[in-house]
């Protein structure tokens, strides 16, 4: 090659390397078209997974809106429920009769937690007497107060009188890991207690037959909850003694 044609070449290099001229070599272009394909594969993958998870969500919602229309349901029932009990209590007076009274006001007088009406025949334990906090579990000091509870409702004056028992809460949600493994919210709370108090009763030889259980977590307070001294008034478990014929607590 004579002096002139590498010059005329070398002229020709830098002329393609200085314009940004580039020539693409066969396995070049192959892997680009391999590139171009794999994006096509995923972005195909992609749109099917979003389809898949529509899919699942629309499952999912319609699960949730079954879920949500049950809960409905049950809280309806509830509510019907609380208003059966709320008329038979408020309407009803005292039907123990004078001695079994004056046992329960002499019993309430030596327990300063525990509260008699005898008005209308209803009886008041503060829970803290009755329980540490979140617990269901009964204090061994309350169990002489329940005895004796038992031992008046089976006298003979009493014995053909049925209760109801029923648990309430303040407003302080449950949040203790070990608490919340036991009562999930203070609806188990309440109505746990109210069990409680129950097999304890049956325990002092009070026949189940003649007892019935409600909760009412928060939702009847006897006093705002914005201190901790009506918070203290709120949790409590009352015992309203009901004629033998209220069907509340059995035939």
């Amino acid at each position: 090659m004579t002096v002139r044609s590498l010059v005329s070449l070398a002229a020709l290099t830098g002329f393609m390397l200085s314009s940004g001229c580039y020539v693409m070599s066969d396995t070049q272009m192959r892997m680009s078209q391999a590139r171009s394909m794999q994006m096509s594969r995923n972005q195909q993958f992609l749109a099917g997974r979003v389809n898949q998870l529509a899919s699942e969500k629309a499952g999912m919602e319609q699960q949730l809106a079954i879920a949500n229309q049950r809960l409905n349901n049950l809280n309806a029932e509830r509510a019907a429920l609380h208003d059966r009990y709320k008329h038979l209590l408020a309407t009803s007076s005292n039907p123990l009769p004078g001695g079994a009274t004056a046992r329960f006001r002499e019993l309430a007088e030596r327990y300063p937690e525990f509260e008699f009406d005898p008005e209308t025949g209803v009886s008041k334990f503060n829970t803290d007497l009755l329980f540490a906090l979140g617990s269901d579990e009964i204090r061994p000091e309350a169990q002489d107060l329940l005895k004796e509870f038992a031992s008046i409702m089976n006298s003979a004056e009493a014995q053909q009188f049925n209760i109801l028992v029923t648990g309430h809460t303040d407003d302080v949600p449950i949040k203790k890991a070990s608490t919340k493994a036991k009562h999930e919210s203070n609806w188990e709370l309440s109505a746990h207690r109210g069990t409680a108090v129950i097999h304890a009763l049956a325990g002092h030889g009070m026949a189940e037959n003649r007892m019935g259980v409600a909760g009412y977590s928060m939702y009847q307070p006897v006093a705002p909850n914005s201190n901790d001294s009506n918070r203290q008034k709120n949790r409590r478990v009352e015992i309203y003694v009901l004629a033998p014929d209220a069907a509340v607590v059995g035939g």
